[in-house]
């Protein structure tokens, strides 16, 4: 086989995947609604990070002073100035399609793996899991959100910024409503409502807020959050990184054992790198994506319109009152510490400039008490 021939040959292959990438795509954005347009790249870069990245340094010395940026007194507009974009919406869709595709990536399948299987964790390649009994059993055998699409979409960040907000009737009045790490809604009702689609759960939650099971009660207790979740989808990150395995199969068996009426799902190997890869294009230099802000990225697969509640990553509301770092708990963290594996100041400036655009709805400050 000649030089030029074997070249040849090469170029086909390429050519072809390539191909076959684009109707891949395409299936996709035909399955969801989506109309031909101009490309999002060319509105999304331009406009998420270039202010953000001028004006990091100089918000990060201002915090560091009052606890809260001075840009942020005016980050989020009064409600009525808001209008929904629906032309942006959908070009963030296809290009972050271009990554990922949350309705595959959202969990690993039953038929991708099998008992005993050897997993190599995402932040520790050199480090390795087995697929246990427990945890192939609640592995889905479908994608648990297949053809699933919701005109309008609440994500419920567990920011403090909620108490007292008055927002849990309207945060229950959407189509569907996601929220993280198995935050408690019971006794704050009246600010985070009832209602869950999906939930997430990282490992370390069964540490920090059930005391790693080490009692009946405590044992009981996280029992209790798990019947309240009715049929939704509990997303555990379970792959990510060593130290969690013990808590994520005392939190299977727990399902198991009790028969709990929950969708359990365990995100693809590639899901979080390629949301990152996501954002890193559009020039968002975040190191690892919070919770909140994967749960955004793949909410853009099911949900037309996109409403985000306790997104405040500041010690200070913007009248510099003292805001809880969780509504539910004493827990305190340093927004802007360098040790830190997130970027949420800038994360929040980044959605905040979404907001302003039209392509998402950020909730700052208490709800109509009418809903």
């Amino acid at each position: 086989m000649t030089l030029e021939f074997r070249t040849w040959l090469f170029c086909i292959v390429i050519i072809l995947v390539i191909f076959l990438i684009l109707v891949d795509i395409s299936k996709v954005e035909e399955e969801i609604g989506i109309p031909e347009g101009r490309d999002s790249r060319e509105g999304v870069v331009s406009s998420l990070q270039s202010k953000s990245s001028r004006d990091t340094a100089a918000d990060k010395e201002s915090t560091s002073r009052t606890g809260v940026s001075d840009s942020n007194s005016s980050i989020v507009p009064a409600a009525p100035e808001w209008r929904f974009n629906k032309d942006l919406s959908i070009s963030i869709r296809k290009n972050i399609l271009k990554f990922l595709d949350a309705e595959r990536d959202i969990s690993v399948l039953k038929g991708n793996v099998q008992p005993g299987d050897i997993i190599h964790y995402v932040f520790d390649r050199e480090r390795t899991m087995n697929i246990s009994e427990n945890l192939y059993r609640l592995l889905p055998s479908s994608p648990p959100l297949k053809k699933q699409h919701f005109k309008r979409c609440a994500i419920v960040g567990n920011s403090g910024i909620l108490l007292n907000s008055g927002c849990g009737a309207e945060i229950d009045s959407h189509d569907f409503v996601i929220r993280c790490n198995l935050a408690v809604v019971e006794e704050y009702s009246r600010d985070v409502g009832l209602r869950t689609g999906l939930v997430t759960m990282n490992p370390s939650v069964v540490q920090r807020a059930f005391e790693d099971l080490v009692s009946e009660a405590w044992r009981e207790k996280l029992l209790k959050r798990l019947r309240g979740l009715s049929g939704s989808v509990l997303w555990i990150p379970a792959f990510m990184s060593k130290g969690g395995e013990d808590r994520v199969e005392c939190v299977n068996d727990l399902i198991l054992k009790h028969h709990l009426d929950v969708q359990t799902a365990f995100p693809s190997l590639r899901l979080l790198h390629a949301v990152r890869g996501y954002w890193l294009t559009n020039k968002v230099l975040i190191k690892r994506p919070t919770t909140g802000l994967l749960m955004y990225t793949l909410a853009t697969r099911f949900c037309d319109e996109i409403h985000l509640y306790g997104f405040w990553p500041f010690p200070q509301d913007q009248d510099g009152n003292p805001v809880k770092y969780h509504y539910y708990d004493s827990l305190t963290y340093e927004y802007t510490s360098q040790s830190s594996p997130h970027t949420m100041p800038l994360e929040f400036k980044t959605l905040s400039s979404l907001h302003q655009q039209g392509a998402l709805k950020l909730h700052i400050g208490e709800c109509d008490a009418r809903l």
